[in-house]
């Protein structure tokens, strides 16, 4: 982690965060820094640098929000780490840079190359990778030893991944808690809370107060649906639960997710071959405007993704995003989630802060290729997955804690 010149001087005169806020509100240098995050400084320079990096790696939506949001974590993860006492050698973080570089088939000195002809320098590549990798060992070690994978976790896993049967399908009920920034902490009290119910009625009705997902009105209940349709980090969670048992809280992009096992039925094992979605989406604008009303009301007579730039036609085009298919471990998780549910063509909604996003399944393919001489993977491989799932949805919910927790100032 660099510290800026600023922060790195007021550190050692012993000035208080406060003070180095009050510093960087005096001067226009871009190492200055703009944000602070338990003391540790992001500067308008890495913000810049982070969008580009962004940029690059095709990341989409508001650039600069991201940006900022990225970093914060990564101070986070960085500082959470530094408390632990976990500290990394040259040699390991060239190694994860070099691994890292490699998902671009390049070596890493060809993507610090590629990197800086769009203006990316390589301590930002550097730093990027380092937070991702003290993180990595910081939740091992933290979260390692809870995580317990059975033989018969593995034996249900294989099962589910199997072409042998007609498929799993899970009767389940969802609560969404939306978790607006500065309220992360709050929300995912209320979720544990409701975790802890074991009734389907007392689900329905915590549905209904408080659930900002569609569903709320029917309790929370969602059709029987195939487990392939979920998204693969879930799969093992909902296996793993008995009927009338609630989930833990599961972290979404901006919202916490509570399930609860109805039933399942498991007339033949499940074929989880992976899955590539192709979706888009529509900005629909602040919740309750004309807006937003109008748009839903055209869209509901949408039956193909296209149709979507009619429904915009006299607004920016820019409303609607087209997203290339995709596999679903690679999508967001509440858009995931959001489309398990959707057949080719049907569509739901989204909440985003105040606003409202719809959002429409456009193809759902199996992502296989049998010229590989594919096949199910061995109780090694099998139990590695499971133990990665389920450390991510640590990761979730313990970087999720920090951030509500963390002191966070803007000069």
């Amino acid at each position: 982690m660099r510290l800026t010149p600023l922060l790195g001087m007021a550190l050692a005169l012993g000035l208080t965060v406060t003070d180095v806020a009050a510093q960087a509100a005096t001067t226009n240098s871009p190492f200055a820094p703009v944000i602070l995050v338990n003391g540790l400084g992001v500067t308008g320079y890495e913000i810049e640098q982070r969008m580009r990096f962004m940029q690059l790696l095709r990341q989409p939506g508001d650039l600069r929000k991201a940006a900022e949001k990225s970093l914060i974590e990564d101070r986070l993860r960085v500082w959470a780490a530094k408390q632990a006492g976990i500290v990394l050698d040259k040699d390991a973080v060239a190694k994860g840079m070099t691994e890292f570089a490699g998902r671009a088939n390049l070596t890493s000195e060809q993507f610090v190359a590629e990197l800086a002809k769009t203006g990316v320098d390589e301590p930002t590549f550097r730093d990027f990778v380092t937070a991702g990798l003290v993180w990595r060992e910081l939740v091992k070690q933290r979260f390692g030893p809870r995580v317990r994978i059975s033989d018969s976790d593995i034996d249900r896993a294989m099962l589910m991944e199997s072409e042998r049967g007609g498929g799993t399908r899970v009767l389940i009920s969802e609560i969404i808690l939306p978790a607006p920034p500065g309220q992360e902490a709050e929300a995912h009290a209320e979720a544990e809370k409701i975790s802890q119910l074991r009734s389907e009625a007392a689900f329905a009705e915590a549905a209904r107060q408080m659930s900002a997902a569609s569903t709320r009105d029917n309790g929370g209940r969602l059709d029987w649906m195939p487990l392939d349709n979920l998204p693969p980090a879930l799969r093992p969670v909902l296996l793993g639960l008995a009927p009338g048992q609630a989930s833990a809280p599961i972290e979404l992009n901006g919202a916490v997710a509570i399930f609860m096992m109805r039933s399942i039925d498991e007339h033949g094992p499940a074929g989880t071959r992976a899955q590539t979605l192709g979706y888009a989406t529509l900005a629909l604008g602040p919740a309750g405007s004309e807006q937003a009303a109008q748009l839903a009301q055209k869209a509901a007579a949408a039956k193909r993704c296209d149709d979507l730039y009619t429904v915009v036609k006299g607004l920016p085009v820019s409303l609607v995003s087209r997203h290339d298919p995709a596999p679903q471990g690679a999508l967001p998780k509440d858009i995931a989630l959001a489309l398990a549910g959707l057949d080719i063509g049907e569509t739901t909604v989204l909440s985003r802060g105040a606003g409202q996003e719809l959002v429409m399944l456009c193809s759902r393919e199996a992502a296989v290729d049998d010229a590989k001489g594919e096949t199910a993977p061995n109780r090694d491989a099998v139990r590695a997955r499971l133990q990665n799932e389920r450390m991510g949805i640590y990761s979730d919910s313990y970087l999720a804690d920090l951030t509500a927790n963390a002191v966070i100032v803007r000069p």
